[in-house]
């Protein structure tokens, strides 16, 4: 027989039927409004505009059909001195992701879900760019369902700069792990009422249904880019995030990794990227995926 609990005092270790009323009751919870009464809108995107790469800026993606889109991962460049980066003011990088974001917001189907990974930067001062991005998409609108800590402690090297070292002068943290921030568009559920396969199996679900994850980074130099992330991560939330079939998009494509992900999970995809070589590599890594199948 399944044990019923709810918010207490000392917290609830069984979650099997929980009811968590009491606690979203509360004045903490008073000035945020669930959504209710959803109209869930959906757009199909013709074959032929599926499976596409875009060599132009994702602040404008007039070639997807709004509410088109299920998913959304993307890890945008950090503005750092990258060879893919231009030299912009912390305020004109913050305005781009947040014209990018909007277009996104605008892609996505009611309750379609938005993933990004994300590191912090610098040291003096050190910039909080996870924190900026949660900023920037709580203003659009979207609803933020979580972060995942990204260990990336088994691909850490010993190389770093630890400040003052073995004293309280200036030591400084190394770090060692991302943020991957997931977010959904008006809605926390998708669409009951469609009939789409989940893929994702029995204890996947459990492991990464944790708030840390923990895999090694890829090595650039053999991928190509100078920040890829491993298909490891895509591979993971488009699993947990999507059903097989939807539409993943990823605005800052780079070497291509989400749409391998995205082709390995049977999804379809769609990105974006401004530099002519990426899109390239990218091709190039997307048509020897294909060949493999």
């Amino acid at each position: 027989m399944t044990r019923k609990t709810q918010t207490t005092t000392f917290g609830s270790v069984v979650r099997e039927s929980h009811s968590s009323k009491k606690f979203y009751s509360s004045k903490l919870y008073e000035d945020f409004e669930i959504p209710k009464n959803i109209e869930y809108k959906e757009n199909k995107i013709n074959k032929s505009d599926l499976n596409r790469l875009y060599c132009k800026s994702s602040e404008n993606m007039d070639e997807i059909p709004d509410e088109s889109v299920h998913l959304m991962i993307t890890s945008p460049p950090y503005n750092v001195g990258k060879e893919y980066d231009d030299d912009l003011s912390l305020d004109e990088y913050l305005d781009l992701l947040n014209v990018v974001f909007s277009q996104v917001q605008k892609k996505l189907v009611t309750g379609g879900r938005a993933c990004i990974n994300i590191a912090n930067i610098g040291r003096k001062p050190y910039i909080p760019l996870h924190a900026m991005v949660i900023e920037i998409m709580l203003d659009l609108g979207f609803l933020m369902r979580g972060e995942i800590i990204w260990d990336k402690s088994a691909s850490g090297g010993g190389s770093c700069a630890w400040g003052s070292w073995m004293s309280a002068s200036n030591p400084v943290l190394r770090d060692y792990h991302e943020y991957i921030l997931v977010f959904s568009k008006d809605s926390y559920s998708k669409n009951k009422k469609q009939e789409k396969r989940d893929t994702i199996g029995h204890d996947e679900f459990i492991d990464w249904t944790r708030s840390i994850w923990t895999f090694p980074a890829v090595n650039a130099k053999k991928i190509g880019h100078p920040a890829p992330f491993p298909v490891e991560l895509p591979h993971r939330l488009i699993n947990l995030y999507s059903y097989e079939g939807d539409v993943i998009l990823d605005p800052f494509c780079g070497s291509g990794t989400t749409c391998i992900a995205a082709i390995q999970n049977n999804r379809n995809y769609i990105g974006y990227d401004i530099k002519k070589e990426y899109i390239d590599l990218a091709q190039k890594r997307i048509s020897n995926q294909k060949s493999i199948k």
